[in-house]
């Protein structure tokens, strides 16, 4: 009579674990972590911009060759991405974090999108980027530009031959909203801070 009843109490301390699991792994799962978050310490697992009261976990984005730009769905739009293809934050090169501006074309329960207020980023603002092993890189801005056309900004290791520049750049549809306005870039680049 024990043996059936101790399997009765150990069956709930299988079961749950095995549902939460089962939660966290579909699309849009329970949690509040990020989709597909840091696989290594080094990468990075938030972006947090003070000025702007961001703090976002990110998402980590392939790129597609048919798609020249990558972005987080658009159920995340209160969720930035990073290109996984740039660099690392703070290693050598430029690494590329990008997000939606508007929550009119990519709603998020009538929230505000995660960059729709990166047009108003300045000179030496703030940019954070926490690792997924809890380290805090701190990235000021170095300027802003408005580009043409659907391509990111350089990527990978390196750009701009041989740097040591540990670079940032923050991306977002630019424009007001209106004709064209998913074929231009607002780009706000930033450097890591000692």
């Amino acid at each position: 009579m024990l043996l059936p009843l101790a399997g009765l109490l150990l069956l709930p301390m299988v079961l749950i674990p095995l549902a939460l699991l089962a939660a966290a792994c579909a699309p849009g799962g329970g949690t509040d972590k990020a989709i597909g978050g840091p696989a290594r310490a080094d990468e990075p697992s938030r972006v947090v911009i003070p000025s702007l009261g961001v703090d976002s976990p990110l998402i980590r984005l392939g790129r597609d060759p048919g798609d020249p730009v990558r972005v987080p769905p658009r159920e995340k739009s209160g969720t930035a991405g990073w290109i996984m293809d740039s660099a690392r934050p703070g290693t050598p090169g430029t690494a590329v974090i990008v997000g939606h501006d508007s929550p009119r074309d990519h709603p998020r329960d009538g929230g505000e999108a995660v960059f729709h207020d990166l047009h108003r980023l300045a000179r030496n603002d703030v940019v954070d980027v926490v690792r997924g092993d809890g380290r805090v890189l701190h990235f000021a801005v170095t300027g802003t530009e408005t580009v043409e056309g659907d391509a990111l900004p350089s990527a990978g290791p390196r750009t701009h031959g041989p740097t040591e520049e540990k670079a940032l750049r923050l991306v977002t549809c630019g424009g007001d909203g209106g004709e064209g306005h998913e074929h231009r870039r607002l780009i706000v680049s930033a450097t890591l801070q000692d």
